[in-house]
């Protein structure tokens, strides 16, 4: 095939899995206000969704008071029957022969919660087994939508996933969202990297899951610079469910099924791990309590214990062995993350802390004093958290990237616990068709549509200055006013929440954006070590990298900065836009990264007119004892403000080798070998 004119490439065909009413107001969002009133709601905005297809007779697709599309738009509607409208626009299936036969319908939900996450219309009434019950609304509620079916409940073809981003861009879109990846692959061999490059040439941006793989580091899936890669985070909402244990203490967790006849009466209470009749009957799997003595108890589950064991599995256990209620534990590594899943009995998820201490309660019961509890099912609470909101989820993939250590990733974090969106199906037997579901395939679309909203409202920015007021105005405390926690409710680390959480209004005036035009990727692409014709793979043209100025990752003009600081001084330069008043002085505030000096000059940038230019430069010193802070990476930040705005610029400094002198006067050959393996020994640990 490489012997045949006008071959680009080829790579083996991988399948790469999907990221699986309140967030509006959660958002600051709120209908003729601010950023809801400005950008009409999306009006005129085209976003393209790639995923499981769409179920387009739900109430959320209604297109009544809707426009028609714009004139640019030159996409098909392939349901065999009338179904796309001013709403729904378009919807194409890639997953049959030739890649535009068979149904665009949704036969797993997903792709129909995803898009209405995004741009799903006002829906009164909207709940999920009577929980989370009041108006529902995508992010961009007058934005028009486009499916491209990529995907089933199997996963996502990358074929037709650049098929359907190529496609998408030739039908007009001008927002691309994709809450599927796979996990991080050199951007030459990563289709959606690929397509995304192409997209982004035209204008369109690109919005991305950042996967579900955390809270281990450098799990990121969609690294590419040119893509909004979207964290995900909890919301001030919970649906609650409270284990009360005999003691009288009570341990907060959340349940989506909430029965109105369960009886608050205290009952005998187990766990699972001593009373089953296997090794793995802590995790109540399949037929691991036949024998255990549960019947008329609630029983106390560990979750983990493997891919086929879940919430619904462990409750059905629980219930064919005569248990009554499920108290699920989280696994430690999911610490204060707790999802309001559908059970099939009453029960509640509660945090490994809480876990653990209610399995202490259990084992150190007596006769005299045995364990009881039971479950004080609370319905929708909101604003009544102790997690004050937002809170990094623990499955929410972290950095740093793999592909591309000098770019911070992931960009943002958003709205992804416990969302309750469209679904093609009702869940629990009402009118409602809407589920709650978890996931950065979640807060994507919810990020999806905050650009959508923005693209109306500045129809003249590029995709690097969406992305850059997405960033630059993100939140980095809580609504509490204190630092961002995650699932430990310790402060979130960068690789966390990237620049922050999302604050759409914020990013609707941003004063400064840092820009970036497509022809300065190649000069990225090249500073990455790859080949010409890697490089060629994105531009769809000849590239000489010997011929390309080539630039360091961190030296691309991107809103903040990852840097890998050696022994020597490392000097960077930014440009920024003035997007906000003409006439304008902005002072700068820093705190460097601890174990270095950081200095930017100039200290202050003056504008006279808007879209006028402005360039700084921050060069990174290592201090001699930067090692004494035993940190592999600091973080930092800088920020430019203005009497009317506050442009901020997380930093991420990787210190990753000994700085200065070590040895300052004349030292015994001995003590030198032996202090070597010390730093040796202090290296790998």
């Amino acid at each position: 095939m490489q012997e045949i004119e006008g071959f680009l490439s080829a790579t083996q065909e991988r399948i790469l899995p999907l990221h699986t009413t309140h967030t509006p107001n959660f958002l600051g969002l709120n209908k003729g206000v601010g950023i809801w009133n400005n950008s009409n709601l999306g009006k005129g905005v085209i976003i393209g969704l790639l995923d499981t297809g769409i179920s387009p007779d739900h109430i959320s697709l209604s297109d009544e008071g809707m426009p028609p599309p714009p004139a640019k738009w030159k996409g098909n509607c392939e349901f065999n029957r009338p179904a796309c409208n001013n709403k729904l626009i378009g919807a194409r299936n890639f997953l049959d022969s030739g890649g535009y036969s068979g149904s665009p319908d949704d036969e797993v939900g997903h792709g129909t919660h995803a898009a209405t996450t995004a741009v799903g219309r006002f829906v009164q009434g909207a709940s999920a087994y009577g929980n989370a019950n009041g108006t529902a609304a995508g992010m961009a509620p007058n934005a028009h939508l486009a499916v491209y079916k990529v995907c089933t409940d199997q996963g996502c073809l990358e074929s037709a996933i650049l098929a359907a981003m190529d496609a998408a861009v030739d039908d007009g879109v001008d927002v691309l969202s994709l809450s599927l990846g796979g996990g991080s692959f050199p951007f030459y061999d990563d289709p959606i990297a690929i397509g995304a490059f192409g997209a982004m040439q035209k204008g369109v941006f690109v919005s991305c899951s950042a996967g579900n793989e955390g809270p281990s580091s450098s799990t990121l899936s969609n690294e590419a610079p040119w893509i909004l890669t979207v964290g995900a985070s909890s919301t001030d909402r919970t649906i609650k469910a409270t284990a009360r244990l005999g003691n009288s203490d009570e341990y907060d967790g959340e349940s989506l099924f909430q029965p109105k006849d369960f009886s608050n009466t205290l009952l005998p209470v187990v766990y699972a791990g001593t009373n089953g009749n296997t090794s793995t009957s802590r995790f109540c799997d399949k037929g691991s309590l036949q024998s255990a003595n549960v019947r008329g108890k609630v029983v106390l589950c560990e979750s983990g214990g493997g891919e086929d064991i879940n919430y619904y599995s462990q409750g059905q256990e629980v219930r064919r062995s005569g248990g009554v209620a499920m108290i699920l534990m989280n696994e430690e590594i999911h610490g204060f993350s707790i999802l309001a899943n559908p059970h099939v009995l009453p029960a509640t998820q509660v945090s490994y802390d809480a876990g653990s201490k209610i399995k202490d309660y259990i084992n150190n019961s007596t006769l005299s004093k045995p364990a009881e509890a039971t479950i004080l099912f609370k319905g929708t609470v909101i604003g009544d958290n102790d997690l004050s909101a937002p809170v990094v989820s623990s499955f929410s993939s972290r950095g740093p990237s793999k592909a591309s250590p000098g770019i911070l990733k992931p960009d943002i974090i958003g709205p992804g616990m416990n969302i309750l969106a469209a679904w093609p199906f009702s869940v629990d037997n009402s009118k409602s068709k809407f589920n709650i579901i978890s996931g950065t395939s979640m807060s994507c679309p919810h990020l999806s549509g905050i650009a959508a909203l923005l693209k109306s409202s500045h129809p003249d920015w590029s995709p690097a200055a969406i992305k850059s007021a997405i960033m630059t105005t993100a939140d980095v405390v809580n609504h509490a006013g204190n630092p961002i926690a995650d699932e430990t409710l310790s402060q979130a680390n960068i690789f966390a929440i990237g620049a922050g959480h999302v604050n759409p209004s914020k990013a609707n005036d941003p004063g400064l954006v840092y820009d970036i035009k497509p022809e300065d990727y190649i000069a990225y692409l090249c500073g990455l070590g790859y080949t010409d014709r890697q490089v060629g793979l994105f531009t769809q043209t000849t590239v000489q990298c010997s011929t390309v100025k080539s630039i360091s990752e961190a030296q691309l003009n991107y809103p903040s900065f990852a840097v890998d600081l050696g022994s020597k001084n490392l000097s960077f330069t930014r440009t920024v836009t003035n997007v906000g008043q003409a006439n304008s002085i902005y002072a700068l505030e820093a705190s460097s990264p601890p174990g270095i000096s950081m200095s930017v000059t100039p200290d202050k940038l003056n504008f006279t007119q808007l879209n006028q230019t402005a360039t700084y430069t921050v060069v990174f010193t290592p201090h001699s004892d930067g090692k004494r802070y035993g940190q592999h990476h600091s973080e930092g930040y800088l920020r430019w403000v203005s009497d009317q705005h506050s442009v901020r610029s997380p930093i991420s400094v990787r210190i990753s080798s000994f700085s200065g002198s070590v040895y300052t006067t004349k030292i015994s050959p001995y003590v030198h070998i032996f202090n070597l393996f010390i730093v040796i020994v202090l290296y790998f640990h």
